[in-house]
């Protein structure tokens, strides 16, 4: 008997897990395998966060269940970030703190989407928007940037993409996987068109804003034309390296989140109170170890972006943020070392963790099937050691 729903039998499982699963198996058979595929900051947590959660485990009062939409202190110290570091309008009615930025977008989505509503997504997206939108019962509709723009699609793509059906769009910027940022000028052009359209939300992802190679970074929701359309999804997972602790949050109108506190009280309820009262003292705290941080990832691209270059036949664009190379791959598809042919990216990515011990993840779960994504969250040796590998690998191809 069939029991399980048509939901989860037509969800995609995350191609990123999924690889980081394959690797973590041959890892058990001793095999050295080097894991280039998760979005994982290979940093310690800063020490005062960490001693923040240890003060708040010492105190003895929180240990109750918190607040669905989070304390109220760490909603404040949100809001007064963003009104101060982003310019964008917040205060702590519009913050709801949900277990990751995951979560936030998936709170949303649910919210504001009804079967057959259209989300315009910026591609190469993340792995989960698709299947998100679809969970939520609506339709992704995707416009495409190719390595020749920087992987970034343009307002002019976007005008063409909006029906009388689309209810929101998504873009990550600093994006994973394509490490591309969007400029003052690309948000601003992309503002204009969406003033036009005053029924259509705008779910901007920062989540990679600490991770910014060149410059300060913008925010959508700082152009007063398209504010109060603006729902802002961050969290402290990567310019913190809080990943374990499992702490998003999104800024949105008060109608909005209200609703998402609504679902996020049938399904979760609020997240953990240590890892809220860590992340307070990371949004309020010294930003000097995240800054560290983000200079070593810096240093980190420019070597991968260096190895990369010396493999024959790929194209790349120059992340300017995150910790992603995205290298179109497609010279390889069709290609063959006499025992295995490969035919696209999907193949090239099993190719690579089987044959040279690294785990990457394909390109075509984010959109981009003649691409691969590479993390460079990982150790020189590691990313030496790896891109050392997939070249030797590669060059047995012909």
């Amino acid at each position: 008997m069939e029991f399980l729903s048509n939901r989860i039998k037509n969800m995609e499982e995350s191609a990123t897990l999924a690889m980081a699963s394959k690797a973590r198996e041959l890892k058990a058979q001793g095999v050295n395998v080097i894991s280039l595929s998760l979005g994982e900051p290979d940093f310690a947590t800063p020490d005062h966060i960490r001693q923040a959660a240890k003060d708040a485990i010492d105190e003895g009062k929180w240990f109750t269940y918190p607040p669905v939409a989070g304390y109220p202190d760490l909603r404040q110290a949100i809001a007064k970030k963003l009104r101060e570091e982003n310019g964008v309008e917040s205060q702590a009615e519009n913050i709801v703190v949900s277990a990751g930025a995951k979560q936030s977008i998936a709170n949303v989505m649910m919210c504001l989407l009804n079967p057959g509503d259209e989300v315009v997504v910026f591609s190469p997206f993340w792995v989960s928007y698709a299947e998100i939108i679809k969970l939520a019962e609506g339709t992704p509709v995707y416009i495409y940037g190719g390595v020749e723009q920087d992987f970034k699609a343009t307002a002019e793509q976007l005008e063409a993409a909006i029906t009388d059906r689309t209810k929101a769009i998504i873009y990550s910027s600093p994006c994973n996987p394509t490490g591309a940022v969007f400029s003052k000028e690309e948000l601003k052009a992309i503002a204009q068109v969406m003033s036009t359209h005053p029924n259509v939300f705008i779910v901007a992802d920062e989540i990679y804003e600490h991770i910014n190679f060149n410059g300060k970074h913008i925010s959508i929701g700082s152009f007063p034309e398209v504010k109060d359309q603006v729902i802002t999804i961050n969290g402290f997972s990567k310019g913190f390296a809080m990943t374990g602790w499992r702490v998003g949050y999104v800024s949105a109108p008060v109608s909005i989140a209200k609703a998402c506190e609504k679902i996020q009280g049938q399904f979760t309820s609020g997240i953990s109170s240590i890892a809220q009262r860590a992340a307070l003292a990371a949004i309020s705290g010294d930003l000097s170890p995240t800054i560290a941080m983000g200079k070593v990832y810096k240093e980190r691209k420019k070597l991968v972006m260096d190895l990369l270059s010396d493999i024959p036949n790929i194209k790349m664009n120059d992340p300017e943020g995150a910790f992603y190379a995205f290298p179109d791959v497609s010279h390889y598809f069709g290609k063959s070392d006499e025992n295995t042919t490969i035919h696209n990216a999907d193949e090239l990515a099993i190719y690579i963790l089987k044959e040279a011990y690294v785990s990457v993840v394909t390109g075509g779960a984010f959109g981009a099937p003649d691409c691969i994504r590479i993390s460079f969250a990982a150790s020189n040796d590691d990313l030496i050691e790896a891109l050392r590998r997939i070249k030797d690998l590669l060059s047995k191809l012909n």
